[in-house]
């Protein structure tokens, strides 16, 4: 079989010059902050601001980590965010279930309610669920993130699983009932399975937002035992000097993970675009 031969002209080579130098300019950030976590100050704002680093400083991530304290405002981090998205997808999961595959009397409207959702801007509400909180005494602890989180989180949630959940057939449910499966045998042996790409888009987004939220973390949470990275690097600001490595080490510690994950999720996530948008 012969292979296809790929003709070179001078429009191939503008059009894969500008995608190369548009690729260069997407890194460069990157390229930035890593070489920006292990440099002194006089080499971020003097001497070598875009340049490799004249003595490779990792004991800026040892600083982070141990004086900053990023290693547990880490784990709380990730705690955090992984909680909230078990949570968030279950609970999306199986509200969507009921509100795309039973027939009972409200399930429009309730369908509607859980939507109108995502109209509300997460931090405009902060007020009234510091007040709430504060009468359940659960400011300064896990609860006071992983339930607003996945609160938020969920209208949204529901949308993405509703739009792929009404595609899945029927006829594959009826096949199983009669192969003597329950209502939540269906559920977790058919309808979960099929919905792999969506439960993938959907643990990226909230991951994002977990992860990168900052306002609720900063006024939920006043005890370091239970602060965020995202706290963490805001805190690691001195009031009157500023050493900007260990700052820059954070940021990276703070990121790349973010980055890792959507590089592992990224086919899946497009798939579940992908086929949201065609089947629903």
């Amino acid at each position: 079989m012969s292979k296809r031969r790929m003709i070179v002209t001078p429009r191939v080579i503008g059009r894969q010059t500008v995608l190369i130098i548009w690729s260069l300019v997407q890194l460069f950030p990157l390229y930035w902050m890593l070489t920006f976590s292990l440099k002194e100050n006089s080499e971020i704002f003097g001497s070598n601001i875009i340049g490799l680093p004249h003595k490779w400083l990792w004991s800026n991530y040892t600083q982070a980590l141990g004086a900053g304290n990023m290693l547990q405002y880490f784990m709380n981090s990730l705690f955090v965010t992984l909680m909230t998205i078990l949570i968030t997808v279950l609970a999306a999961t199986l509200a969507t279930y009921a509100l795309t595959r039973m027939v009972w009397r409200g399930r429009k409207i309730t369908m509607s309610i859980f939507l109108l959702g995502i109209t509300i801007p997460i931090h405009a509400v902060i007020l009234p669920v510091f007040l709430v909180l504060s009468k359940l005494k659960m400011v300064n602890s896990y609860q006071a993130l992983i339930i607003p989180y996945s609160a938020f989180a969920l209208s949204m949630a529901i949308m993405i699983c509703a739009s792929f959940m009404v595609s899945i057939p029927r006829e594959l449910e009826e096949a199983a009932c009669l192969d003597g499966c329950n209502l939540l045998g269906v559920f977790w042996h058919v309808i979960l399975p099929m919905m792999r790409p969506a439960l993938a888009t959907l643990s990226i987004f909230i991951f994002l937002q977990a992860w990168n939220e900052l306002m609720f973390a900063v006024i939920f949470i006043s005890d370091s035992k239970y602060r965020t990275i995202t706290v963490g690097i805001q805190n690691l600001s001195g009031s009157f000097t500023t050493d900007w490595g260990p700052i820059g080490a954070a940021l990276v510690i703070a990121t790349f993970p973010v980055l890792i994950a959507y590089a592992f999720f990224s086919r899946k996530i497009q798939e579940g675009l992908v086929a949201g948008a065609l089947k629903g």
